[in-house]
């Protein structure tokens, strides 16, 4: 029987293959898509015995409304995992702790008296305390700092500390206030006796103090070392107080009108900043004019002969820079048009870019001539012309702007004068890199 079987199979798998086979053909040759034939085994003849398990799949928890991401992800992940916090609850409460007894003997307390070395009426007190520690003595009393207080004799009193307006039955109930209240000269002038002694203020009775404590260190150290002594400045104290009450007792009037002086004088320093930077500015513009008339007149004592047989020097960019245009150098940029040299830079502002093409125009000059190696060095120079030109002439603009305002302020603070009548203002440059100020001549 188990040949027979084994017989039957073998002819089943031949058929099986020569039937594919053959399918194979027939698609070869209507060329159709030959589908993936699977590998013929065994079991895929007869079919296998084992059950395929289906994947188990988890179930995702899906989040509920109104919930944060960041909140619903530290309580669930895709994994189920625990949630990222630190465990609080060990299970253990204290209703399952018990007590860990060991088998020594118990050390007996006692209810026993006792004093506080820092007390001086010897005051006695009762507390719980074992019987071991009977000899030792109150652990808080090592928390009481006294302030040390120096003392004097009758001897060093009328030699060195004797004082007309202190007597010296005030000046040891002083001390001896000091020595009670551990320097707190609040209280001590608050239990100052003013039945027996004048009154005195906190800086009298700190001056008194810090004073004599002085000379005793001075006499107890001797000439031979040389000792810090703290010295109290009464008067100082006493204008610092005084300020401060009358800064307390200010009203809402005097605190509006404060506030008022700050703002303005805000603004004064601001006007004040703004002027000096004008005439900063001015006076690089009158700097950079008297360089370019320096170096203008230089070039023309030079003779006919003499600029035959030199070269023209270029350019220099810083001097074009102090005229107010720095033009672009495309030495190491590679290949460029000599045009581009005479773009003017975006630096220059629409305005002055407005004014040179007026000034162009005005004297028949194209804005974009010939860019030839000498055009384009003339042609730069006089734009930085014109660009000094135009704001020398806003800056003589504002200077007579302002010249005029001062006139009427002038005439307007004196009647009946003229501005004139000075002299008549001018400008005075002083040195090279100086501020030029607005001065008047008296006749």
């Amino acid at each position: 029987m188990v040949t027979t079987y084994d017989n039957i199979s073998n002819y089943i798998t031949t058929m099986k293959a020569q039937e594919e086979t053959i399918m194979a053909d027939v698609r070869d040759i209507l060329e159709l898509e030959r589908p993936p034939t699977p590998e013929i085994t065994k079991e895929a003849i007869l079919g296998s015995e084992k059950v395929k398990k289906k994947p188990i799949t988890t179930k995702v928890s899906k989040r509920p409304e109104g919930m944060h991401r960041e909140v619903f992800a530290l309580l669930y992940t895709d994994n189920k995992d625990a949630p990222p916090l630190f465990p609080t609850d060990t299970g253990q409460g204290y209703k399952q702790l018990r007590a860990k007894l060991g088998m020594r003997r118990v050390r007996p307390w006692r209810w026993m008296p006792f004093t506080n070395p820092a007390r001086s009426d010897g005051a006695v007190f009762h507390h719980w305390k074992r019987i071991t520690d009977e000899a030792r003595d109150y652990p808080f009393a090592k928390f009481n700092k006294q302030v040390p207080v120096p003392t004097y004799t009758d001897n060093e009193y009328l030699q060195h500390l004797h004082n007309d307006s202190w007597s010296r039955q005030e000046t040891d109930h002083l001390f001896d206030l000091c020595r009670r209240f551990d320097l707190r000269f609040i209280v001590i002038r608050d239990r100052w006796d003013r039945s027996r002694f004048p009154d005195r203020s906190v800086e009298d009775l700190k001056e008194r103090y810090y004073d004599i404590c002085a000379v005793l260190n001075k006499l107890k150290a001797g000439s031979s070392h040389e000792t810090k002594v703290y010295v109290f400045d009464a008067d100082h104290e006493r204008r610092r107080k005084e300020q401060l009450k009358r800064i307390f007792e200010r009203t809402s009037e005097q605190i509006e009108e404060e506030q008022t002086l700050i703002n303005e004088l805000k603004r004064i320093e601001a006007r004040k900043k703004e002027r000096e930077k004008k005439q900063q500015d001015l006076q690089k513009l009158i700097t950079a004019a008297d360089n370019q008339a320096e170096t203008r007149k230089s070039e023309k004592k030079l003779t006919k002969k003499k600029l035959q047989h030199q070269i023209r020097p270029r350019i220099d960019p810083n001097v074009v820079e102090t005229a107010g245009i720095k033009f672009p150098d495309f030495k190491g940029s590679g290949v460029s048009l000599r045009s581009q040299r005479m773009k003017l830079p975006a630096s220059v502002g629409q305005k002055r870019t407005k004014a040179i093409e007026q000034l162009l125009q005005e004297l028949f000059i194209e804005l974009n001539p010939m860019p030839t190696e000498d055009i384009c060095v003339h042609f730069n120079e006089l734009r930085s012309d014109m660009v000094l030109l135009y704001e020398l002439k806003t800056a003589l603009a504002t200077c007579e702007y302002e010249l005029q305002t001062l006139r009427h302020q002038y005439e307007a603070l004196n009647p009946g004068k003229i501005f004139e009548d000075l002299g008549g203002p001018h400008f005075h440059l002083g040195e090279q890199g100086s501020t030029p100020k607005l001065c008047f001549r008296r006749e």
